[in-house]
């Protein structure tokens, strides 16, 4: 079953993502095992903050992993660290594991920057949690990026390829 606040902004928008139900995926590795046989990129999301206290969610390919010192500086943030459970809860509405760009849904308050990887956006579609870890949804990038307009969001496109680990 798809929450309603996804549900609602997906009518208004005619949007209709493939949805695959699941068990719980909170990493991933678990993920994996799931979305190898989906048509679309994995994606995960860091919940971090910055020392300047400003929250991100930085979105970028699963299979990636990231060197935190030159993502802060390729984000342009201060010194980061990941948020924290409770705040994530707090601000973006989803429990640990369950993190998606979706979610911005719920930043009533405008708390978090969000930056999405330039390259995620050449993909036919991105594979994310619908703010549950029990499905994945299969959306096409131009879907995610009008959601996150009609959100009222205006993520950042960064290359975030100098911050990869090889």
């Amino acid at each position: 079953m798809m929450p309603e606040p996804l549900r609602t902004a997906f009518a208004a928008l005619a949007l209709a993502p493939v949805r695959v139900e699941h068990p719980p995926l909170r990493t991933v590795p678990d993920a994996h095992a799931f979305w190898h046989d989906l048509p679309g990129l994995g994606v995960k999301n860091l919940f971090i903050k910055d020392a300047g206290k400003q929250y991100w969610l930085v979105v970028l390919p699963a299979d990636r992993s990231v060197d935190t010192k030159i993502l802060a500086t390729t984000i342009g943030a201060k010194r980061i660290s990941f948020g924290s459970a409770e705040d994530l809860v707090r601000i973006l509405g989803v429990e640990p594991g369950s993190v998606t760009p979706l979610a911005m849904i719920n930043d009533t308050e405008k708390q978090v920057r969000l930056v999405l990887h330039a390259g995620m956006l050449e993909a036919t579609a991105v594979l994310v949690h619908p703010l549950v870890n029990t499905a994945t949804l299969i959306m096409p990038p131009a879907d995610l990026l009008r959601f996150l307009g009609h959100c009222g969001v205006r993520p950042a496109i960064v290359d975030l390829g100098p911050a990869f680990r090889d």
